[in-house]
């Protein structure tokens, strides 16, 4: 693990814990490997207990097909097996199998201040100019990501830099707690935020991050892509004229060439800097024949076990159903505790 994993800055010494989870809409994309589902199976091995989450609640903040929807959770729970996650190492389940998440969501709901949810950015981006009509579960979606991280008092969540505002809420709201009823309960979570490829952007415009809801499949790479879908979107993605430049501050406001320089440096587990040294000055046409290759030795192996476990959901079931168990006995104890402290008869 890196150092940010090993700092604690409430005085209280917690157990250490990971929790992350991904919304189970759309197809899986690159974005959603190199970002979260490969530094996932990575941290499992760490020593630190990790659990892994479905987050279908957060999910229907805006309306979802049910078919879409169960396919969507049973395909994410899949994409974390693909890429490598133990589900006897860590915890892995669907939020909505765990009622710990809603009852101490509720508890948040009343701990966090309007003036506080106000500010939150996705909250704006994501209701638009028809705020009024979006869900009150849009709106309070920052506190029930409290209680999901909280419910298991979880000393550091993997995310990344669109969601680093929502962990910040988390310490809020968690310090408010502490402070509100005199206790050190909840621990001040850090966010981890790291790799060179936390932010995949899109192949069609380096300035938008990579999306499952893009209109434009060419904007990414599902891993449900076969190999000669990876290789042609990567062929006809956008490129400026100019070779590949020889040092990274040529990087700089180039925001297409940024992102496939990345995306090979993510795909082969080195760094922008190796990259350049190797590619430097050649033009696209030679890179991204070599990118298209990467990708899909790297993602083919992935998108085999997928559908291999697509074919058999009753199993998937058996394991989300597993950890979700798993879940709620590490927090209906942590639940309990903070009704008590709260002042409910139990």
């Amino acid at each position: 693990m890196t150092d940010a994993v090993q700092t604690q800055s409430s005085p209280t010494q917690f157990k250490q814990r990971v929790f992350s989870g991904i919304q189970p809409t759309n197809h899986l994309q690159l974005g959603n490997y190199l970002g979260a589902l490969k530094r996932f199976a990575g941290m499992q091995n760490s020593g630190i207990e990790t659990l892994y989450c479905i987050v279908d609640l957060h999910a229907i903040t805006v309306w979802q097909d049910p078919a879409d929807l169960t396919r969507a959770t049973r395909e994410l729970a899949a994409g974390y097996l693909a890429s490598g996650l133990d589900p006897k190492k860590s915890i892995l389940f669907n939020q909505s199998q765990v009622p710990a998440h809603t009852q101490m969501a509720w508890v948040f709901n009343c701990v966090a201040r309007m003036g506080w949810l106000n500010r939150m950015t996705q909250f704006k981006d994501k209701a638009g100019k028809n705020r009024e009509n979006a869900s009150v579960g849009l709106f309070t979606y920052p506190n029930l990501m409290a209680a999901d991280i909280l419910v298991y008092k979880a000393t550091h969540v993997p995310v990344g830099e669109d969601q680093k505002q929502h962990v910040e809420l988390t310490r809020d709201i968690a310090m408010k707690f502490n402070n509100d009823f005199g206790t050190e309960f909840f621990p001040i979570t850090e966010p981890v935020i790291e790799g060179v490829a936390t932010r995949v952007m899109s192949l069609r415009d380096g300035t938008k991050k990579m999306s499952k809801s893009d209109p434009s499949d060419m904007s990414r790479i599902n891993l449900t892509d076969d190999a000669d879908t990876i290789a042609k979107k990567i062929r006809k993605a956008k490129t400026d004229p100019e070779p590949l430049p020889e040092t990274l501050d040529g990087l700089q406001d180039r925001p297409e060439a940024k992102n496939l320089v990345n995306i090979y440096a993510a795909l082969a587990d080195s760094d922008p800097a190796t990259i350049i040294a190797e590619f430097g000055g050649q033009p696209f046409s030679d890179f991204k024949p070599k990118l298209a290759e990467l990708a899909v030795n790297s993602l083919s192996p992935i998108t085999n076990e997928m559908n291999r476990l697509m074919e058999d959901p009753a199993e998937i079931d058996r394991i989300l159903a597993d950890g979700a168990r798993r879940a709620q006995e590490i927090a209906a104890p942590i639940v309990d505790e903070a009704y008590k402290i709260i002042g409910m008869v139990r």
